[in-house]
């Protein structure tokens, strides 16, 4: 019976990764050089003195025309050297512009507040969203940009981290994981989820669904604005596999950060659509059956657990391999440890307490 079972829900979990990697290898049509849209990039940095000034000098590489470029640098309300650093930093700087975070807009807090600062005094057609820990190629700006044909209204881009020992390399195979199921779905035009350290929008969808202020707050806020955008029907939504558009953040130090990141994406995960419930479900029944093995051990069983983990493996190679990335995949073994027990024990830690800290605030 519990045999049964397992396989109708692997057969499930083999087509839905299938789909996955079919939906997240689909090419998109782009735009010319010369016909580029202008762009605002938005960085809300809160005490980020050890990452700031990496991130400022790798925006400040970005290959893009000079008149249709500004970066904007929110600080928002550092209490470290944060400002001091933009500041130096940016002073011979045209195309940079720094803001301090001085007024609450509608009900808008913490980061969300400080990117609806950001986008206010912002003048491009085409808004970039990114976290004050990350790098990027010099094409990251002009790639997502290109993507912008006239009824393109999102384009996202894959996020890794920096991956040099087992902890770091199994985060970052996981943020890959998560990115190719966010792609997967938006790209065959139902998304469930998004990462908001490489995302883009057309300020005219921005508009349209009011902004960051008319929305329900969330410490999800990406997605939540992805999602208000997506129900206009107006737009296209699209996540392209382009390795010029890959962004490079870094890993968290250690399991109490990790274990807050993910129960912060858990719960402003619950919001999503009822498809999007349906691919956890599979999920966590395939990744807590093969936890039970030990418990309902047979040669059926144990080959069954063997497809399991080749089906990830042969995901992650298949992503990592179109990002130039494979070197990342020598942690897969421990990466798959920590998936298993992850997927299994998130829903119940949201269940019992659904409280978020982030950056020193709580919500």
């Amino acid at each position: 019976m519990f045999e049964l079972i397992y396989f109708i829900f692997l057969c499930g979990y083999f087509i839905q990764t299938i789909m996955l990697i079919i939906g997240s290898s689909k090419k998109f049509p782009k735009l010319k050089d010369e016909n580029l849209p202008s762009v605002s990039i938005i960085v809300a940095a809160r005490n980020e003195e050890e990452n700031i000034l990496e991130c400022l000098t790798s925006l400040n590489n970005l290959e893009y025309p000079d008149n249709k470029l500004e970066i904007i640098i929110v600080d928002d309300k550092s209490t470290d050297k944060t400002g001091q650093i933009i500041d130096d930093f940016i002073q011979d700087k045209p195309r940079f512009q720094k803001i301090v975070t001085k007024k609450e807009i509608g009900i808008l807090k913490g980061k969300t507040n400080a990117l609806a600062n950001g986008i206010e005094i912002s003048n491009g057609d085409i808004i970039l969203t990114t976290d004050a820990d990350c790098t990027f190629p010099s094409t990251w700006a002009k790639t997502l940009a290109s993507y912008y044909i006239k009824d393109v209204g999102i384009v996202n881009g894959f996020t890794t981290q920096k991956a040099f020992d087992q902890f770091s390399g199994m985060q970052s195979i996981d943020f890959i994981y998560l990115l190719m199921a966010a792609a997967g779905t938006m790209n065959l035009g139902h998304p469930i989820s998004c990462i908001g350290n490489n995302m883009s929008y057309r300020r005219k969808a921005y508009d349209e669904v009011g902004g960051y202020e008319k929305l329900p707050f969330s410490v999800t806020e990406d997605f939540q604005l992805l999602n208000s955008i997506y129900k206009t029907k107006k737009y296209k939504i699209i996540l392209p596999l382009n390795p010029d558009s890959l962004v490079t953040t870094k890993p968290l130090p250690d399991i109490k950060s990790l274990y807050k990141q993910k129960k912060r994406w858990g719960v402003g995960g619950l919001g999503v659509p009822i498809r999007g419930y349906f691919v956890m479900l599979f999920g966590f029944i395939t990744n807590l059956a093969v936890l039970a093995t030990p418990f309902f051990y047979s040669r059926e069983w144990m080959i069954y657990t063997i497809f399991k983990i080749f089906i990830d493996y042969l995901a992650m190679y298949t992503i990592h391999s179109h990002l130039g990335i494979k070197k990342n995949l020598k942690y897969f073994p421990i990466y798959e440890l920590y998936f298993l027990f992850y997927v299994v024990a998130l829903p119940f830690s949201i269940g019992f307490n659904r409280r978020v800290t982030w950056k020193g605030r709580q919500y």
